[in-house]
C-alpha cells in the first residue's frame, strides 16, 4: 500500500506539479476507459490491466500509476486523463 505521507516529497518528473493520490472515483472511471482501450501511456502503450492506486497530477492531465506500492514516476508510464471528461476528473484529493 502506498504511504500518502510521501506525498510531500513526490512531485510531476515532467513540471514538478504537486501529486495527490486519485480517489475511488477517478480510479474507477480510468479503469472503465481502460476496459473500453480508451487509455494509453504517454509512450502510446494500451492499458489493459486496471489500476489500484494512482497519483493525479495538480491539473488533473495525468496520471501515474501505483504498482505493487511503488509510483511509477516516469514520464513514459503517464497515464492522458484527455479521454476522461473534466466532471470525472475532477475527482482527486486536492
Amino acid at each position: 500500500m502506498f504511504d500518502p505521507s510521501l506525498l510531500d516529497l513526490l512531485v510531476c518528473p515532467e513540471n514538478q506539479a504537486p501529486l495527490a493520490v486519485a480517489d475511488d472515483a477517478l480510479l474507477a472511471q480510468v479503469n472503465q476507459a481502460i476496459g473500453q482501450g480508451r487509455l494509453k501511456t504517454r509512450a502510446g502503450r494500451e492499458l489493459v490491466e486496471p489500476l489500484a492506486g494512482g497519483l493525479v497530477r495538480a491539473d488533473r492531465a495525468w496520471l501515474y500509476p501505483i504498482v505493487d506500492g511503488i509510483p511509477i514516476l516516469l514520464v513514459d508510464e503517464a497515464i492522458a486523463l484527455d479521454p476522461i471528461s473534466p466532471e470525472e476528473k475532477r475527482a482527486g484529493s486536492f
